[in-house]
């Protein structure tokens, strides 16, 4: 099974603030909705706090959170209480590529286990911003494709779609 992990990042790492997104960008809403579609995808409690009811859980995808709350339930989820337990969940259902999809803490506990890491890497930087993507050695990376997005009238940043794997 491949581990994946997909985020949209700042220059500086950002990710989010006061458990929201800081952009909005629709194009990069339907890369991710593309990747993950049918399969498993991981993600914090926090997180999935995020997505909003109307969200909850994410269709046509398997959901598997990650909380230490040991009383946390939530319809359409599968709950457990560490990352090993969620990705080991994912590879006996024989999923193909579990995508990890946050949020901050769960990126910094996952990239371990990655071996492909999809980031849109959005062009701006926000000072404010309260959860980060964590740093990583690019020597232990390779990028296998790179696809830039222009700012647009529904876009107001530029991005890149990049596409690592462990080397």
């Amino acid at each position: 099974m491949i581990i994946s992990m997909i985020v949209a990042r700042a220059i500086n790492n950002a990710i989010g603030k006061d458990n929201d997104m800081i952009w909005h960008l629709p194009d990069d809403l339907k890369y991710f909705k593309d990747k993950t579609r049918n399969h498993h995808i991981l993600m914090g409690r926090k997180n999935f706090d995020s997505l909003g009811e109307k969200f909850q859980p994410l269709p046509n995808r398997i959901n598997i959170v990650i909380t230490r709350n040991k009383e946390w339930e939530r319809d359409g989820t599968i709950v457990f209480h560490n990352i090993e337990e969620g990705i080991q969940y994912a590879k006996e259902n024989k999923e193909e590529e579990l995508f990890i999809i946050g949020g901050g803490q769960i990126y910094e506990q996952g990239l371990q286990f990655a071996d492909r890491l999809y980031i849109t890497e959005v062009n701006a930087k926000f000072p404010d911003a309260d959860a980060f993507f964590p740093d990583f050695d690019k020597s232990n990376w390779k990028e296998v494709s790179s696809e830039h997005h222009p700012t647009d009238e529904k876009h107001q940043f530029d991005f890149t779609y990049k596409v690592y794997e462990r080397a």
